[in-house]
């Protein structure tokens, strides 16, 4: 029976595409955290948010950081060094976002900006002073408890 007035059913997620993205704090030897600032052009630019991208079908979400690292950042890592810490479910008006958050405290180069976006590195209580996407901001106290 449609329509019956529960709230079961009304705006569901079903009714907007599911969109998986990986994403990882990046944290240097000092404590810090990199963020990214999505550039011009891009949905939600201006943004700060953690590096990362979408999971293309086929692909584990370590696989996608690891690729979206090099392509963005121009660094590499490795599967043994991404841990998971928690996930964002997210539900905005087009699609629900899905992403888990990685911590990687070594990969090999210096990150680079190669997609015309801004690079900063962050204290973690300093993050929630940054204008994020909402997806973001639950993830900051997870950050901050961790590297209190």
């Amino acid at each position: 029976m449609k329509g019956t007035g529960n709230g079961i059913g009304q705006g569901r997620a079903a009714d907007r595409p599911l969109v998986l993205v990986a994403a990882v704090a990046l944290v240097d030897t000092d404590g810090r955290i990199l963020v990214t600032r999505r550039p011009e052009g891009k949905a939600m630019a201006g943004l700060w948010e953690f590096p990362g991208g979408k999971i293309e079908n086929g692909e584990t979400p370590e696989a996608a950081l690891r690729r979206e690292l090099h392509e963005e950042l121009g660094i590499t890592t490795w599967e043994s060094c991404l841990a998971p810490l928690t996930f964002a479910s997210h539900a905005y008006d087009d699609f629900h976002l899905l992403m888990p958050l990685y911590v990687c405290r070594k990969w090999q180069g210096v990150p680079a900006p190669r997609e015309g976006q801004a690079l900063r590195w962050v204290w973690p209580r300093d993050l929630a002073t940054l204008a994020m996407p909402p997806a973001d901001r639950p993830l900051i106290p997870h950050l901050r408890d961790l590297l209190a």
